[in-house]
């Protein structure tokens, strides 16, 4: 006799759906697990076995093959325990329903037969949405993940005989309903960072800013206490609010790198990952022999936050060239290959020295200009080509600290940067994968940024006294267009060519004096 029940298995962060086959025969009792199961789901014998006696049902006699079909795609996680289970029950008869070829079924089973939340669950119910299946049976923290998918009756359970009661009676469990606007509704005012927090830095609160509006990657260059991390944390506070697109590319990330929230439906913020610096080449980009997304995916549509960028491992900030760039990450196995998106906005930040200080000619015992330097010249050429703003941040002296008048907060901030994005949004309509100006390309550049004969003198007397390297003209341009579109301007005035120019002190020769 055979069953077929459906599951599914992500790849990358799609989903893929499985059939589990069940085939019952006579002879000795036997079980055979085949299609490339990995060690956790060889081990759901055991789990299924004493789920299926605490649940009041039993194990079928006979010789039992189960078949996890595409053969030739691995198998791995949990999710497989309860559709293997529910497949074995209706081999034995001890279910008959026709609503198992219209299922997707998940769930990890405990030894009670109570089912466990799994990973991924996000990009499964789309599929199954997308292949036709009618109902998606799952374990009950994972039903608001899957609830935000519209077109399928979502039925999350407690335990496995809920799961037996309901293929007998439908009408023992509701669907769950979710409305994806009201999450962000309720979770609109979720923040409690705020930029009127932080006193003085009046320019660099201006260039995040200006970073915010255009997309652009930053990195701020100060001494220890001047306030760069606590800046870096409150970004996230003026960029434009998630999508319910940006939302669910998010969300469907985090569901398959298993660090969604338990019971929590759609990420409605925008994310903030900060790595340690010993963080390795893998958990940065992501990989593995079974790939997992790594932290710039994580962070896709929101700040990577790399603190003490020069502490970094020189091979993994390099392997980011390539995934800041192209806004996606390519992993290439022997039997598969997966893409994990990461459009993000990079935030480093670093101390001017090994000491920490700036340098001083005076100061015996700080850091010598050649030091200096080889501290520097730990951060490639490449990778300071893909950042577009270099802040010098300064010591807050003690009356901008004492001062009891706060500064102006992120709603004011988040205003202004989400009026610029509505500019750039026209301004790159029907034109595939730009969406904010750091996303264009030289060609885009030159073509879009065209500026007065005044500015382009400016920008010609940059390069030439300051010494400024042929890879910042581009990256001021892109700059100024973003400062421009703050200011509403149609053109890039002078004075815009000339903040933007500020915002390349790492290109400067000489810059340590």
């Amino acid at each position: 006799m055979l069953s077929r029940v459906y599951c599914a298995s992500t790849i990358g962060v799609d989903a893929r759906l499985i059939e589990v086959e069940v085939n019952r025969s006579g002879g000795l009792p036997k079980y055979f697990l085949v299609g490339l199961p990995d060690r956790a789901v060889s081990e759901s014998k055991d789990r299924i076995d004493a789920a299926l006696k605490n649940a009041d049902a039993f194990f079928p006699r006979g010789r039992i093959t189960v078949n996890l079909a595409p053969a030739d795609l691995p198998k791995e996680g949990s999710a497989f325990d309860l559709p293997i289970a529910v497949s074995l029950l209706a081999v034995s008869e001890q279910v008959k329903t026709e609503k198992l070829e219209k299922s997707l079924i998940l769930g990890e089973l405990a030894l009670d037969g109570k089912l466990r939340p799994v990973k991924g669950v996000l990009p499964m119910a789309v599929e199954a949405k997308e292949r036709g299946l009618k109902y998606i049976i799952l374990p009950e923290e994972n039903g608001p993940e899957a609830g935000v998918v519209d077109g399928i009756d979502v039925l999350p359970f407690k335990d496995l005989r809920e799961v037996m009661n309901w293929f007998e009676d439908e009408r023992t469990k509701e669907p769950l309903i979710i409305d994806p606007k009201n999450l962000f509704s309720k979770n609109g005012k979720a923040e409690v960072l705020d930029f009127e927090d932080v006193r003085g830095q009046e320019n660099v609160k201006r260039a995040l800013e200006v970073a915010a509006a255009g997309g652009h990657n930053v990195i701020m260059v100060g001494p220890p206490g001047s306030g760069k991390t606590m800046m870096a944390r409150r970004l996230p506070t003026i960029l434009p609010p998630l999508t319910l697109d940006e939302a669910l590319e998010t969300t469907k990330i985090h569901s398959v790198a298993g660090i969604l929230e338990s019971g929590k439906s759609l990420v409605t913020h925008r994310p903030f990952r900060s790595p340690h610096h010993t963080v390795s080449d893998v958990a940065l980009v992501g990989g593995g022999s079974i790939p997992m997304p790594g932290e710039i995916s994580m962070a896709h549509n929101g700040v990577l936050f790399l603190d003490e960028l020069p502490e970094f491992k020189r091979s993994a900030l390099e392997v980011m060239r390539q995934p800041l760039e192209d806004g996606n990450v390519s992993i290439s196995r022997a039997r598969m290959s997966v893409n994990y998106p990461s459009r993000i906005m990079l935030v480093a930040s670093m101390n001017p020295s090994p000491t920490g200080d700036w340098y001083d000619p005076d100061d015996e015992s700080g850091s010598t200009h050649m030091q200096m330097q080889r501290y520097l010249n730990k951060i490639s050429g490449p990778m300071l080509d893909r950042i577009d703003l270099h802040v010098d941040v300064e010591k807050v002296s003690f009356d901008e600290l004492s001062n009891k008048n706060k500064g102006e907060n992120s709603t004011s901030i988040r205003e202004r940067v989400i009026e610029a994005r509505e500019i750039q949004d026209r301004r790159f309509m029907g034109i595939s994968g730009v969406y904010c100006n750091a996303q264009m390309n030289t060609k885009m550049a030159r073509k879009i940024c065209r500026i007065d004969e005044a500015g382009e003198q400016m920008l010609k007397k940059a390069m030439n006294t300051l010494g400024l390297s042929a890879r910042a003209f581009d990256r001021i341009l892109k700059v100024s267009r973003t400062i421009a579109d703050l200011d509403r301007s149609e053109g890039i005035l002078s004075n815009h060519i000339a903040e933007a120019i500020q915002y390349r002190s790492l290109d400067r020769e000489g810059w340590l004096g």
